[in-house]
């Protein structure tokens, strides 16, 4: 497990969606939906991951320790939704 962030087999469907550009539905602990293509992950200064999501129009910063579930809504994709 990453330090104080999620597990390494979750933090590895991030990264494939990141690598595949996947379309994505994020569903965070807050109940939030957000849904877009998977840029990046980055890390903070302080450590911190983020997952990168764009709608086209925005970019958001989502840090993952704030994901609930992650659907992949591309067709095909190497998984279909994975839950935090």
């Amino acid at each position: 497990m990453n330090q104080e962030g999620i597990l390494c087999d979750l933090h590895d469907y991030v990264e494939v969606a990141c690598m595949y550009h996947y379309q994505l539905k994020l569903i965070l602990k807050d109940n939030q939906i957000i849904e877009g293509k998977a840029i990046d992950i980055i890390t903070s200064t302080e450590k911190q991951e983020y997952l990168i999501i764009s709608n086209g129009q925005e970019q958001y910063h989502i840090e993952l320790t704030q994901l609930a579930k992650m659907q992949a809504t591309t067709p095909n994709a190497r998984f279909s939704e994975i839950l935090f």
